[in-house]
């Protein structure tokens, strides 16, 4: 009988240990909550409204091209150059292309 109870006083020890140990990695990765998650379907690049196949993320669109002058979507560098172009999805998200239409990240809206 004593037997047990030190068995499962070890488990549940080990237990605390583990979700102890697994929140502060969790903390460690910077993920706040939910909606920030890459793990989230609204963040995922297998959602359509953040596929560059979606007209709306394509760089064959006119509002994401370098040669509209007055788009807003552009992203640059320090020094100017474009590396890229924002758009906004309608799960208030935003996502980030290169140039070439591949997605390289999402954020929250308001850049």
């Amino acid at each position: 009988m004593n037997k047990d109870r030190l068995i499962i006083g070890a488990i549940a020890v080990s237990l605390v240990l583990f979700l102890a140990i697994f929140n502060s990695i969790a903390q460690a990765q910077a993920i706040p909550n939910w909606n920030a998650s890459p793990l989230n379907f609204n963040n995922s690049p297998l959602n359509f409204d953040n596929s560059p196949l979606n007209f709306n993320n394509s760089p064959l669109n006119f509002q994401n091209s370098p040669l509209n002058i007055n788009s807003t979507r552009g992203v640059y560098d320090n020094n100017g150059n474009r590396t890229g172009y924002a758009v906004p999805n309608p799960s208030g998200t935003v996502n980030y292309y290169n140039n070439n239409g591949n997605r390289t990240g999402y954020g929250p809206n308001g850049r």
